[in-house]
């Protein structure tokens, strides 16, 4: 009975995914425990750049770009992830909690986020019974900040005491199955959320905006319970002076292909993101397809990066360098772009879902290499880990709320331009807009594979220094 004992146990840790990611700190069901609040930043997140675009767009007849500036406004705070991580790094609490804390006040901006919200985007959409003209705007605007703040604030403070706890060998897995769980709670809420709304109301609206707000406190509440001990501090260690970011800071920038490499993530993430706010309402108005349909998109798309996220892992392993693999990330992204324009000429949903996937796919690879390329930079010594993930997340989070706003209004400029007639009768089409910034990202992908190029040498000249790590993924503290 032992040795089949042992032979079920060997055969479970090759097995099962992420058997071997617990360890003596942090046990495999704690962790499992703590990885919730994941799954309760892919809801809100499916609800902020999924779902509620969508229905803003389609169903209350909110202008794009009004929608566009609503969801990057959340996106922009994220630049704050890294000072937000150096906080709780050098927190100081009588009790000796330093994540806790972050995470339940995260949870409960979060959660305040979004049960205002539907109120919000109600009076947004022309029902002036509920407020004064301006309220729309001004209660969006504040539930769209409440969210995004309580959002980065949560997944920063949980990635970082999963961290802690974890030990060197399985910390790398330990962020990976903590990544993995966001995609799985992103791909499952988007299946409930579109079901649930698949016969449009206003208050079937604000019945599951305010669940999900429900649901992502209670998964907080259960993922943070007894997961930091109590360590009493004396008032000479609390008032001990605290390290200086902007020393940190300036040692990171201070690492050789820094600066060529933030600029990759900028421009690539600008190409990527442009459609976040465009792709379900090209689905409903363009293709046709329902709210549940479109909603479907974003389970696509968390496909498409968990698929990235498993052929990087095995890339890396067999010493792929991190630049070449995000240009595979950026060619596979021009591809998937080009179905997404492809599908409305031929009437073809095959080939928009396709595309769809092939997007999530494309910016994964190119999320996952930029920043294992970021984590990889030299510095002299007082920059680590976490201030490298947070470069990476300034750049990134930065262009993702710009392009967001830019597609948005770029959208509307250019319908408004076609259904006048000022572009002539051939682009007087109903997709003219969509199809332009489509377009922008495409070109947007090659101008990034230009600034990549000399990176990409230099990982043929060094290979050790585009993949220093030796082919591990190494992707601790992954953000989103």
């Amino acid at each position: 009975m032992l040795i089949r004992a042992k032979h079920l146990k060997s055969l479970t840790m090759s097995v099962l995914p992420f058997a071997d990611a617990g360890s003596t700190g942090l046990p495999l069901g704690q962790l499992l425990r703590l990885s919730l609040f994941q799954l309760s930043v892919g809801m809100a997140s499916v609800m902020l750049l999924g779902t509620l675009n969508r229905v803003m767009i389609v169903e209350l007849s909110v202008p794009a770009m009004v929608v566009a500036f609503m969801i990057a406004l959340p996106v922009l705070i994220a630049p704050f992830r890294a000072l937000l991580g150096f906080r709780s790094d050098t927190h100081r609490s009588a009790i000796g909690w330093k994540r806790v804390p972050y995470l339940w006040f995260g949870s409960l901006w979060q959660m305040g986020g979004l049960a205002v919200m539907p109120f919000a985007l109600i009076v947004l959409s022309g029902d002036q019974t509920l407020g004064p003209p301006w309220a729309g705007e001004v209660l969006a605007a504040l539930a769209f900040l409440m969210t995004g703040l309580g959002l980065h604030m949560t997944q920063t403070a949980g990635l970082a005491l999963a961290s802690d706890r974890a030990d060197d060998e399985t910390r790398p897995r330990v962020v990976a199955l903590l990544y993995v769980m966001f995609l799985i709670g992103m791909g499952i809420s988007s299946l409930v959320i579109g079901w649930l709304l698949s016969d449009f109301t206003p208050l079937k609206l604000i019945r599951v905006v305010q669940g999900t707000a429900l649901v992502t406190l209670l998964l907080n509440l259960v993922a943070l319970w007894k997961q930091e001990q109590v360590r009493p501090m004396s008032k000479e260690e609390r008032e001990e002076p605290r390290p200086k970011f902007s020393e940190a800071w300036a040692d990171f920038a201070s690492g050789g292909d820094a600066g060529r490499l933030l600029a990759v993530v900028f421009v690539g993430t600008m190409a990527f993101n442009m459609q976040d706010v465009l792709l379900e309402p090209y689905g409903g108005q363009i293709m046709g397809l329902s709210v549940s349909a479109t909603t479907v998109l974003t389970a696509l798309w968390s496909v498409g990066a968990l698929t990235g996220f498993g052929l990087a892992a095995k890339w890396l392993k067999g010493g792929l360098s991190t630049y070449r693999m995000a240009s595979r990330g950026i060619l596979i992204g021009i591809a998937a772009f080009s179905c997404v324009i492809f599908a409305a000429p031929m009437q073809s949903n095959a080939l928009f879902y396709i595309g769809a996937c092939g997007i999530g796919l494309g910016g994964g690879l190119f999320s996952v290499s930029t920043l294992t390329a970021a984590m990889a930079m030299k510095t002299r010594g007082l920059a680590g880990r976490g201030l490298a993930l947070g470069a990476w997340g300034a750049a990134q989070a930065t262009a993702a709320g710009l392009s967001t706003a830019l597609g948005g209004s770029l959208r509307d400029g250019v319908s408004v331009l076609a259904e006048t007639g000022r572009l002539g009768d051939v682009l007087n089409v109903p997709a003219m807009g969509y199809i332009t910034v489509y377009h922008l990202e495409i070109a947007l992908l090659f101008a990034t594979l230009i600034v990549l190029g000399p990176l990409v040498k230099i990982s043929f000249l060094n290979p050790s220094h585009a993949n220093p790590e030796g082919g591990k993924i190494g992707l601790a503290d992954f953000p989103t």
